[in-house]
């Protein structure tokens, strides 16, 4: 446990070097999602697919580079990232209904 706190507090010295690897992946995995959508004639179904793929990878980088998915044990990870899959599955599903049925 002592270790634990130990390598936590750290972790929060010096340069942030993983939030500068997380930044610079999510701008590539966003500027690749926009070059999929708008430079590649590929069907929709097909550019959704990679896009979508492109956002689950982006996910994985945010909680594991800025939410310090690494740092904390038990039952608050667990909450945490129920909670991040709960609002990003919320956001995909209503922004995907609300472009299919045109509710905009």
């Amino acid at each position: 446990m002592e270790k634990n706190q130990t390598a936590h507090s750290n972790s929060h010295h010096g340069f942030p070097w993983s939030h500068v690897i997380g930044f610079i992946l999510s701008l590539v995995l966003t500027v690749a999602a926009l070059w999929i959508a708008l430079s590649l004639n590929l069907s929709a179904t097909s550019t959704m697919v990679l896009i979508i793929i492109l956002a689950i990878f982006q996910v994985f980088v945010q909680l594991l580079m800025f939410m310090h998915l690494r740092e904390q044990e038990g039952a608050f990870q667990i909450t945490a990232i129920s909670f991040g899959f709960f609002v990003a599955i919320a956001v995909v599903a209503g922004s995907i209904w609300i472009m299919e049925y045109g509710l905009y």
